[in-house]
Parts: structure tokens; C-alpha cells; sequence
């Protein structure tokens, strides 16, 4: 039996029906899925709950909405609980060859983790009445996209799974295929075949932006997890997450975090900069939820206290202490129930940790 996670949050429905479908046309059916959501949002978790139920496929919903995204942690809310000895970490993207199945059943080896190539399909692609052999125009991936991975469960618990440092996006399966060989094991690129087509989505790196926004953002992520993936292969690092991985947010725990009253902060420096190194290392045992709002002087007033020389306060923009806070909470808290939000009228940031014994 093989297992096929897929990890999920925010993307169309067609797209996923598209996916669902390809596997409805394995020649083998010697397969069971998985799908974890991780915090869409509550009225396209609950169309995409619904699509999962037309397949008979696992669907669990983490309440994360409120957190960045993390591959890591949804793949592993479901390593967790797996029994079978093989699984397959998919993409929603994926449309599967009929014959994946079958072929994946024949590269099954305890000590052998196996990724495959896959045809990028371009973004006019039509897929009306389209079998898998009827795409021919592709862009086939080379060794170095790693994300489409066989995996022996046994090797996957060993090592603690994929790991939750890794937020937003990039370098969490080549990490996890690097500590896999640094635990003495082999991965094979399986390029024999085509067995999976891509559908085309627009760069995630896009939307990135240096301004403030309602969606999670944190500059130069993405270096900062190249960094980590560099520190892994080059110390062989195996086993990570020491403690409480695979764990994700609950329905309660999400509650009472919405539910705590929050304490109002400015945004001068020297009060966030005690807030994240002096307060919230001592908190213990209770919850904290805090509202930094913009107090920064307008430009005029600043101008004038320069004139006649005296001191001003310095403040961080809030796009900073977003920044600030978005890193504090995925490397020290990230373990914690916590929630964290931009202002829709992006005048404050609010976050919340329950820094009580019973962790997430």
C-alpha cells in the first residue's frame, strides 16, 4: 500500500480535481490518500473537504490559517499517524500517467528513497477531454527539483520527518534528501519515464513584496532556508525536530488564541525590541497576545523637532516589525500555538502565544 500525502493551502479546486482524477485512472489501485490543509481559508476548506469526500480520500484541516506556511509541518501531521511503508509526498499541481502507481509499487526498497522527473506544462495548456498521452509540449525537471518523493515511512520517522524550520517555501525536500543520505541511506532520480505532468501556476516568488501586506511575507526567506539547507549538508545533519514534531494547531487552541485580550504596543524601537528580547524569553505557563499599532510622528512634526535639535524617538516601520516578529515566532515559537496577523488597514500587527505547558 502506498500512501500519497498532499500538503495544501489556498489553491483552486479545478486544479486539484484534475489531480484527484489522473488517480482515479491508476491501473493499481494499491494506494491510499491523504490530504492535509494547512489553514486555508474556512469557505475553500470546506469546497475542498467536499471534493476529498467524492474520492474517499483522508482529509484533515490544520487551524493555521493565522501561521505561514509550512510544508514541513503538514507532511508530517501525517507521517505520523502512517502505517503503510511507503508514501508518496504529492503536489496538487501533479496530473499522474495511469501507470504511476503500478511503476512506483516496482521501485519499493526499505533502504531507497526515490524521486521522479516531471513535465512542467506551459501556461496556455488546455486540458479538455485530455488523456495523459496526449500532452507532448513539456518541460522536463532535472535532478535538482527534488519535490516529488517515494519515501520508506520507517526512514521518514527515524529522522523526525521533513524539518519545521523551513517556512514560507524552498530547500525543505532536498534538506530531507540530504539528511536521508547523511543517515547512510540512497535516493534515486527516476527519469526512465514521464509518470507526472506539472500545471502551470504563476512564480510564488512573484508576489513577493518590500511593502507590508495582509498576506504572510518576510524578506529574504528564502536565503534564509538556502542557509539552513547549506548547514545540513555540510555539518550531516540526520535527525531534526527534537521535540513535538508533526504537530499542528487544533480547533480549540486556535480559539483561545482568537479569544485572548491583547495589550497595545507602539512600534517606537526600544519598546518591540523589549518585547522580543527582554519579555517574551521570561513568559511562562500563560498567554500572551499583544497589537503593535503605528505611532510613528508625521513627517512635519519630525522636521520641526530637528529644527530646534531635539531628540526623537526612533521607530521601526511596521513592514520591520513584521519582519521582526514573523522571524522570532518560526524560530523560537514555532513549537507553541500562535497566530499572527497584518491589519487589513495595515495601520497594526497582532500576534498571540500560549506559552503554557501543554504545547501544539
Amino acid at each position: 500500500m502506498l500512501s500519497i500525502i498532499y500538503p495544501y493551502r489556498n489553491r483552486d479546486v479545478e486544479r486539484l480535481r484534475r489531480s484527484f482524477e489522473s488517480l482515479q485512472r491508476q491501473t493499481n489501485r494499491n494506494f491510499q490518500v491523504f490530504f492535509v490543509d494547512y489553514g486555508s481559508r474556512i469557505e475553500l476548506a470546506g469546497q475542498v473537504e467536499d471534493l476529498c469526500k467524492n474520492y474517499s480520500f483522508n482529509y484533515r484541516y490544520c487551524y493555521t490559517e493565522k501561521q505561514p506556511w509550512n510544508k514541513s509541518k503538514a507532511i508530517n501531521n501525517v507521517v505520523q499517524d502512517l502505517e503503510s511503508e511507503f508514501c508518496f509526498v504529492a503536489d496538487v499541481d501533479m496530473i499522474f500517467h495511469p501507470e504511476f502507481i503500478e511503476e512506483a509499487g516496482h521501485l519499493q526498497k526499505k533502504d531507497h528513497t526515490v524521486y521522479f522527473q516531471v513535465g512542467f506544462l506551459g501556461s496556455n495548456e488546455s486540458f479538455d477531454n485530455k488523456e495523459f498521452r496526449h500532452f507532448k509540449n513539456y518541460r522536463k525537471s532535472t535532478p535538482e527539483a527534488t519535490g516529488l518523493t517515494m519515501f520508506p515511512v520507517s526512514i521518514l520517522k527515524e529522522l523526525h520527518g521533513f524539518d519545521e524550520f523551513y517556512h514560507f517555501w524552498g530547500s525543505e525536500d532536498s534538506d530531507m534528501h540530504v539528511r536521508i543520505r547523511n543517515a547512510g541511506y540512497k535516493v534515486d532520480f527516476y527519469d526512465h519515464k514521464v509518470l507526472m505532468l506539472h500545471q502551470w501556476h504563476s512564480s510564488y516568488r512573484s508576489k513577493v513584496s518590500d511593502k507590508l501586506t495582509p498576506e504572510f511575507q518576510l524578506k529574504d526567506i528564502v536565503r534564509l532556508n538556502n542557509q539552513h539547507y547549506n548547514h545540513a549538508r555540510e555539518s550531516q545533519v540526520k535527525k531534526v525536530n527534537l521535540e513535538n514534531w508533526g504537530n499542528c494547531l487544533k480547533k480549540g487552541e486556535f480559539q483561545t488564541l482568537e479569544n485572548a485580550d491583547f495589550s497595545l504596543l507602539s512600534n517606537r524601537k526600544e519598546v518591540v525590541d523589549h518585547l522580543l528580547y527582554c519579555i517574551l524569553p521570561q513568559i511562562n505557563n500563560e498567554i500572551v497576545k499583544y497589537r503593535i499599532s503605528d505611532s510613528q510622528p508625521k513627517s512635519l512634526k519630525i522636521t520641526a523637532k530637528q529644527i530646534v535639535g531635539k531628540n526623537i524617538s526612533k521607530h521601526y516601520s511596521l513592514k520591520q516589525v513584521n519582519d521582526l516578529i514573523l522571524l522570532h515566532l518560526i524560530t523560537f515559537y514555532r513549537n507553541k500555538p500562535y497566530s499572527y496577523k497584518v491589519g487589513e488597514d495595515l495601520r497594526y500587527i497582532e500576534f498571540s502565544i500560549d506559552f503554557r505547558k501543554n504545547k501544539c
